[in-house]
């Protein structure tokens, strides 16, 4: 199912954008995609497909990849080799708090 642009809509994992959507919806040129693509920043649902979909998950991400071209003023290549980057730590950040989650809690006395 495709975003309407023009509802409020849940971007999850579940929720599919197209190409110009994503564009709008991230601030980034559809050049710049293509790009993000090529270097494997960026996976459409799939590739093969003449009309390419994305999970409403890359949203965000893509946002911020906005946020940083805009602030580092970052070609494509730096701009999806800082998306890895991003991507890593956000791995690391998650089995992190997997990891804490299975220390014993330590009790306090007051």
């Amino acid at each position: 199912m495709s975003v309407k642009l023009t509802e409020t809509a849940w971007l999850d994992a579940y929720c599919e954008v197209s190409f110009a959507e994503l564009a709008l919806l991230s601030g980034l040129t559809e050049a710049e995609l293509r790009e993000l693509v090529e270097y494997g920043a960026l996976a459409p649902n799939d590739p093969r497909e003449s009309q390419w979909t994305f999970s409403g998950e890359c949203v965000a991400t893509l946002r911020t990849a906005y946020r940083l071209r805009e602030s580092f003023d970052l070609d494509p290549n730096a701009l999806s080799l800082a998306l890895g980057f991003l991507e890593r730590i956000h791995a690391l950040e998650a089995e992190l708090r997997a990891l804490r989650a299975q220390l014993p809690r330590q009790i306090t006395r007051a």
